[in-house]
């Protein structure tokens, strides 16, 4: 991969999502490049959350709470900042949270595409939009290969189908208005990762973050899927791919049609859950307390998902910078350090100049 920290000195970046566990990683590395950040989101859903934790309110440029679907303060943030890039990331990303509330989930991952999308739209001068979906955008037959850019969307629950929405969402306002007006407003691309992990996600129903909590309160933990397989990465090797198509769009002459690009780990490191639980069993022994009970419910959750990486790695010459061993290892040694009350700010910051050299 190449980040090109020159090209990032001094850019305005806008954030939706940005109190949230991928974008307070964004915040925390666009910040050591350089930028002027803006965020636009919710309050952080959970206690405690990475982005309080860093105190980013603090440091970056515009720190804004609202709602996605309020396409008039959205425009106006936009408006006001006059961004070089935007990265949309704000989303109702919890699968089980969608079957309970899936009104809500539609309303803020479809309207809010379309919202952002039309934000960007009458603000002209954007460079580059970047629009940050799920793995699970794919309409996934379980089948034993690595789902590409080209196959159908679709999902099962409510979640990947609104994300399988905003994927058609975003190659309609390619068609419709980016494309036809990128003189003015930019070029626009979707970009789609799998399982992330890594310090500061305590939103509920995560394997890494419950295993985490349960070890730290000296309790138990239920195991529901252990042969589930996904695509598990840390959370900066997507950030470093939206990056990278964030320079990419940026330089791009001209975009003829829409883009998108999957983020994942090799093939070999695409496990099960019932690897990850075993290798943080063999690093904690007997304070990771598990059982494995018998799942009665009805809601459906996919046991096999893969993505093919070769695009990325073909037009974008990026390619995954940690092994699934790295990764876990990265990941529960910052909650190591956050739990025994070390300094997690320069941890964090040590991990990201660690990646990213």
């Amino acid at each position: 991969m190449i980040i090109d920290k020159k090209f990032w000195q001094n850019k305005k970046v806008f954030i939706t999502g940005h109190t949230g566990f991928k974008g307070s990683w964004l915040c925390v590395i666009l910040k050591k490049l350089g930028c002027q950040v803006a965020g636009y989101s919710l309050d952080p859903n959970s206690e405690p959350n990475l982005f309080d934790t860093l105190k980013l309110s603090q440091k970056i440029d515009n720190h804004q709470i609202a709602d996605i679907c309020d396409f008039d303060k959205l425009s106006q943030a936009i408006k006001d900042f006059q961004p070089d890039i935007v990265f949309h990331m704000a989303a109702q990303s919890l699968v089980k949270y969608s079957y309970d509330n899936p009104r809500e989930t539609y309303l803020t991952n479809v309207i809010g595409t379309v919202n952002l999308l039309d934000a960007v739209k009458e603000c002209q001068g954007v460079k580059s939009t970047i629009i940050v979906t799920s793995d699970k955008c794919y309409d996934n037959k379980e089948v034993n290969r690595g789902y590409k850019e080209d196959d159908p969307m679709g999902g099962f629950d409510p979640y990947s189908n609104s994300k399988g929405c905003s994927e058609l969402i975003a190659s309609s306002y390619a068609n419709s208005f980016f494309i036809p007006m990128q003189d003015k407003i930019g070029k626009m691309a979707s970009v789609r990762a799998g399982n992330v992990i890594g310090g500061g996600d305590w939103s509920e129903n995560r394997l890494i973050p419950d295993i985490m909590k349960a070890i730290y309160s000296d309790s138990e933990i239920d195991i529901r899927n252990p042969k589930a397989i996904r695509p598990w990465q840390h959370v900066l090797e997507p950030l470093s791919g939206y990056m990278v198509v964030a320079q990419y769009l940026y330089h791009l002459e001209s975009q003829k049609e829409p883009l998108s690009w999957n983020f994942g780990p090799e093939e070999q490191d695409q496990k099960d859950v019932g690897s990850i639980v075993k290798f943080l069993q063999e690093q904690y022994g007997e304070k990771l307390k598990v059982k494995y009970p018998v799942d009665k419910s009805s809601r459906h959750e996919a046991q096999l998902l893969f993505l093919d990486i070769a695009k990325a790695k073909k037009e974008l010459k990026w390619k995954p910078k940690l092994n699934i061993d790295e990764a876990l290892q990265d990941t529960i040694d910052w909650y190591d350090y956050f739990y025994k009350k070390k300094n997690i700010e320069e941890f964090t910051i040590n991990q990201i100049e660690g990646f990213f050299v």
